[in-house]
């Protein structure tokens, strides 16, 4: 192997020391600064020991449709008179593309 060649698989293994050396210290700093558990781009990736592990509990007048047994004519009558409620709420509010959504008032900024 010639003085190039043997120079060029020195600096090879040199880099990949260096990489594999700054990748653990940076995982480490995040393990032990704590920031690992903000990570919550994947749900249930080290939870809070308060954090539920399953939520089957909904919240009070939330209408969940069921997702096991028969879809009857009944079960969708009580559906749809479910999301009607909702619908009729949401006519309540302005037009959210309006530029009165913007206005003082509206921020709640007065003079």
């Amino acid at each position: 192997m010639t003085s190039g060649g043997r120079n060029l698989v020195i600096l090879g293994i040199i880099a990949v020391i260096v990489a594999l050396t700054s990748t653990s210290v940076s995982l480490a700093m995040y393990h032990y600064s704590g920031d690992i558990y903000l990570d919550r781009s994947r749900p249930g990736y080290l939870p809070d020991k308060e954090e539920k592990e399953e939520e089957d509990e909904t919240e009070e007048g939330l209408y969940v449709f069921e997702k096991t047994g028969p879809v009857t004519k009944e079960v969708l009558t009580e559906y749809l008179e479910k999301l009607q409620v909702e619908v009729d709420g949401l006519k309540g509010y302005e037009k959210p593309f309006g530029a009165s959504v913007l206005s003082d008032e509206a921020l709640g900024i007065g003079k």
